[in-house]
């Protein structure tokens, strides 16, 4: 008996072949300029090792997913077409950010409409997680970045004034007898914050069995990352104060923010410990 070629199997073959063949079409150019912004927004250089953490934690389900039995959903199909309006909307507002993340929307729909609910279940925190590639909006980072850059010079200078060094601070400058600090945006702590977000998210995934403690060890990351740059930004200030600009915006100033930021994964950790003890 002649078997025909065009079986159930090789149909749903060419239908998700020809699916992704229109995704690459609609999202390399997406995709080119995201990787543009990886390698030339220092804020954001981190997204190189998203997808390879996302990849893994989907590598860390493979045995739950190979039993599953896929079943799809005609729900995909909504939330597929709601991504496509999502990409289409972005492109006339030229907003990327709602662009790139319509490729997360139609990834989820495609899952939900080829495999089905309990695949979709599974993947989701992977899916989600990918949101950490995509740069916040310009606008946004604008609105966060100042009152980090407001809270840091506020500390530094009360710190100082503490220990006796004469400061004067007028909004993010800080005046000492010989020079001044420019908490500028790079300095807000924008950056070691995102990160340390990124990663309190992984590492409350991992270390965490309750959501509640979950999404406690992640909102931790918000003043253990401000705290630790307001500590890097006094520290600026003591050696300028006594040993000259130079030395303070030399090796310093770059080598500090890998010290600090291993000494807030550090404490993320601590934090991570104490709620793991907690029943």
């Amino acid at each position: 008996m002649i078997r025909p070629f065009f079986t159930k199997d090789r149909i749903s073959l060419i239908q998700f072949g020809i699916i992704v063949g229109c995704l690459t079409l609609l999202y390399v150019p997406v995709m080119r300029e995201l990787v543009y912004d990886w390698i030339h927004l220092p804020d954001f250089s981190h997204g190189f090792l998203i997808p390879v953490i996302s990849l893994y934690l989907v590598y860390e389900r493979r045995n739950r997913l190979s039993n599953l039995s896929p079943s799809g959903q005609w729900a995909g199909l909504g939330v597929i077409i709601f991504g496509i309006i999502l990409f289409f909307l972005g492109k006339l507002a030229s907003e990327y950010f709602t662009i790139r993340c319509s490729l997360l929307v139609i990834i989820g729909g495609l899952i939900l409409f080829l495999l089905g609910k309990d695949f979709f279940k599974n993947l989701i925190f992977p899916l989600i997680f990918l949101i950490f590639m995509i740069p916040i909006p310009s606008l946004l980072m604008d609105r966060i970045t100042f009152p980090m850059q407001i809270f840091a010079s506020k500390v530094a200078a009360k710190f100082l004034d503490w220990v006796e060094i004469p400061v004067l601070r007028e909004g993010n400058i800080i005046q000492l007898a010989n020079t001044f600090l420019e908490v500028a945006e790079a300095c807000s702590g924008i950056r070691s914050l995102i990160s340390l977000l990124a990663l309190s998210v992984i590492f409350a995934y991992l270390s965490q069995k309750s959501t509640l403690k979950r999404i406690l060890l992640t909102l931790s990351a918000f003043p253990i990352a401000i705290t630790a740059n307001a500590i890097r930004v006094t520290t600026t200030g003591i050696l300028a104060n006594y040993y000259g600009d130079e030395i303070a915006q030399g090796f310093f100033h770059g080598f500090s923010g890998w010290i600090l930021f291993a000494v807030a994964f550090i404490c993320l950790f601590l934090v991570g410990t104490l709620l793991s003890k907690i029943k």
